[in-house]
C-alpha cells in the first residue's frame, strides 16, 4: 500500500516546487521509491517550435532523477500564468476531479511514496462553476499536508492564515517546512519558534537559500498511508 503527502505552500513563489523536487530526490536517495503528481499547472512554458513544457513537473523530475515524459505526472497544463481556474476557462478545458482522482490513482500505483504538489497557495479555486477548491482536491485524494512557508518577515502573518484555513476546512497539517532559512538571523529564528507556538504545528524541516539537502526525519513519517 503506498503512502502520500500533499504539498501547499503559503502563496506563489514561496518555493513549493523546490521543496518538493528536494523532498522527491532525497526520498528517492534515501531508498524510498518515491513519485510526484501535479494536478494542474498554470504558466507552461512554450519552446520556438510550439511545444509545451510543464515547467514545475520538468524541474522536480530532473531534480529527483525520474526519467520520464513529464506530461504523464501532470493532469492539466495550461499556458496562461494565472490561477488554474481561470487558465482552464481561457483554454476552455475546465478541471474535473474525476480526472484529477484516476490520474492520481494511476501514478500511486507505481510508488511506494507519493507527493502531490499544489498550485499557488492553500486557497486556489480550480473550477469556479463547480465550486472546485485546491481543498476539495486534498480531501477527494485523502491526503494530509505539509504547508511550504517563508523563514523571512512576514512569514509568521502568512503561515499562521494557512495552517488556519486549512484546519477550517478539515485538512489535517502534518508539518511546515520553512524556505531560505538563515540559523544566523534572529528574527528568523525567532518566527520558526513562533510560528510553532501559535498554530501548535511543528517546523519538520528548514532548508537554507538554494539548499541541496533537507532533513527526511520528520518529513518521511509525515506521508500517510492510503487506501
Amino acid at each position: 500500500m503506498s503512502k502520500g503527502i500533499f504539498i501547499t505552500a503559503t502563496g506563489t513563489d514561496v518555493g513549493k516546487t523546490y521543496i518538493s523536487g528536494l523532498i522527491v530526490k532525497c526520498m528517492r536517495e534515501a531508498g524510498f521509491n518515491c513519485g510526484y503528481y501535479k494536478p494542474a499547472l498554470s504558466g507552461a512554458e512554450v519552446t520556438a517550435e510550439g511545444k509545451i513544457i510543464p515547467g514545475d513537473v520538468t524541474y522536480v523530475l530532473k531534480t529527483a532523477g525520474i526519467n520520464e515524459n513529464p506530461e504523464n505526472f501532470v493532469s492539466y497544463i495550461f499556458k496562461p500564468a494565472v490561477s488554474p481556474h481561470l487558465a482552464a476557462e481561457i483554454e476552455n478545458n475546465p478541471i474535473k476531479l474525476d480526472k484529477i482522482k484516476s490520474d492520481f490513482n494511476r501514478i500511486k500505483s507505481k510508488y511506494d511514496y507519493l507527493l502531490v504538489e499544489g498550485a499557488g497557495g492553500i486557497v486556489c479555486p480550480f473550477n469556479q462553476s463547480e465550486n472546485l477548491m485546491l481543498p476539495d482536491v486534498i480531501k477527494a485524494l485523502g491526503l494530509d499536508i505539509i504547508v511550504v512557508a517563508s523563514a523571512e518577515l512576514g512569514g509568521i502573518n502568512s503561515a499562521v492564515l494557512t495552517v488556519e484555513y486549512a484546519k477550517s476546512h478539515g485538512i489535517n497539517v502534518k508539518g511546515i517546512i520553512l524556505n531560505k532559512y538563515d540559523e544566523t538571523d534572529l528574527m528568523q529564528r525567532d518566527n520558526k519558534k513562533q510560528i510553532e507556538n501559535i498554530t501548535g504545528i511543528k517546523v519538520l524541516a528548514t532548508v537554507k537559500e538554494n539548499g541541496t539537502e533537507i532533513d527526511l526525519a520528520g518529513i518521511q513519517p509525515a506521508f500517510k498511508e492510503l487506501k
